[in-house]
């Protein structure tokens, strides 16, 4: 039988009727002769309740002390979810993440792994025990409680079957697997029964909240097969894996899925000189604001000048903007602009790399919607445009209508 790793999230395990029912969903596997390593979040909300704790005695807390206080949430659920086990006969054994022991660099509040011991681990499946694992948290080579970042729970389940070999890392979930797009936008969004590490990269950076990037990027490193599944319900969910083979490509559809980002910020500045270091006279001081970058546009003029556009994270958006009109009064710019009113578009898919025509076929589907593009970016399995907000739901539904990535009836 197999060694499967399952992690289930805040949501699966936020009460203990639902850790009771991740209980009997695990000993459905277990019964089949597999071997078990449960990594588990804090109940849904225990995380945002202690970081408000915090926040009331520091509203400046960070660093080591604040990520001693966010693994107690962690700690709970292992300890209910283990003696949920133990109540139904089935030996478990649960730990910290600095028990088993998960090393990680010294980044609090953003560590990375390093190693992992898996040999308690080991020695515990050995003797037919169920292993609870916390996720989300490791220890540095002091011994220092760390935390892996929201959303680490996932890492922490791609991590520990990397180490153990196992034959496969599934993600419990409040959906049944990855969709060609939000269902709450397009109610006819289909589910994948695979889906490529790349692709799946792609739309987890492009605004899918499904997986977090990390857990994706590792598992393709070390080649882990990581499924999708409902916490809540029965199916073979999603299978993420690696390139598909030639035969399969034959058959892959050209796109894969549509993503999109709210939150985005648009921001311009305007008859700027054209000379060289004048892009990084521009976003070197967003940079040292700690502001990422999305997509930038530039366009050349013929009197010299240049008008630069980039977009940024909505929450960044007065920051940068503030910033950007500083600049301009250095650089004598003509104009700075901004628009925090919209969303990014984006359609990905393999199938790309062997098909011609999908950026000129998405731009038609638009047009014909009366939908302007506002800017474009392109990279080998994906193409994103920003537009309008209120162009969202309909351009995500034209999109998905136009692929033809609806539900096959």
């Amino acid at each position: 039988m197999a060694l499967l790793v399952q992690k289930f999230g805040g949501t699966s395990v936020g009460t203990i009727e639902r850790i009771e029912a991740v209980a009997d969903k695990v000993i459905t596997y277990r019964d089949q002769g597999h071997s078990m390593v449960i990594v588990v979040s804090a109940m849904s909300g225990e995380t945002n309740r202690l970081a408000e704790l915090a926040q009331q005695v520091d509203p400046k807390a960070r660093g080591r002390e604040l990520d001693v206080l966010l693994t107690t949430g962690e700690q709970v659920t292992i300890a209910l979810l283990a003696m949920a086990l133990e109540k139904r006969g089935y030996p478990a054994r649960s730990y910290t993440g600095g028990q088993v022991k998960i090393t990680t660099d010294s980044a609090h509040n953003k560590a990375r792994i390093k190693s992992i011991d898996h040999e308690r681990i080991t020695t515990d499946l050995d003797a037919g025990r169920i292993v609870v694992v916390a996720g989300f948290q490791g220890v540095d080579e002091y011994d220092n409680i760390t935390t892996l970042g929201r959303g680490g729970s996932d890492t922490t389940g791609v991590a520990l079957a990397a180490a153990l070999k196992a034959d496969e890392c599934q993600i419990f979930t409040d959906v049944d697997g990855v969709y060609t797009t939000d269902p709450r936008v397009e109610p006819e969004a289909r589910r994948l029964e695979t889906i490529t590490f790349e692709e799946m990269l792609e739309m987890a950076s492009l605004g899918s909240k499904v997986l977090q990037i990390r857990a994706v990027e590792f598992a393709q490193k070390y080649e882990v097969p990581l499924r999708v599944l409902s916490s809540f319900g029965e199916g073979e969910g999603t299978l993420i894996t690696t390139e598909y083979g030639a035969d399969k490509i034959m058959e892959q559809a050209l796109i894969s899925g549509i993503a999109f980002n709210r939150d985005e910020a648009q921001l311009t500045i305007n008859g700027v000189s054209d000379t060289p270091g004048v892009a990084y006279r521009i976003l070197g001081p967003i940079s040292d604001a700690n502001i990422e970058v999305d997509m930038i546009l530039q366009n050349v003029s013929a009197d010299g000048t240049t008008d630069f556009t980039f977009t940024v994270h909505r929450n960044d958006f007065e920051t940068a903007l503030s910033s950007l009109e500083s600049t301009a009064r250095e650089l004598n710019a003509r104009e700075v602009s901004g628009n925090n009113k919209i969303v990014k578009i984006s359609i990905v898919g393999v199938g790309m790399r062997s098909h011609a025509g999908i950026a000129s076929q998405m731009f038609e589907v638009l047009a014909k919607e009366g939908i302007n593009i506002l800017m474009i970016s392109t990279s080998e399995i994906k193409i994103s445009v920003v537009v309008d907000e209120k162009y969202l739901e309909l351009g995500v539904r034209a999109l998905h209508e136009g692929f033809e990535l609806k539900q096959q009836p």
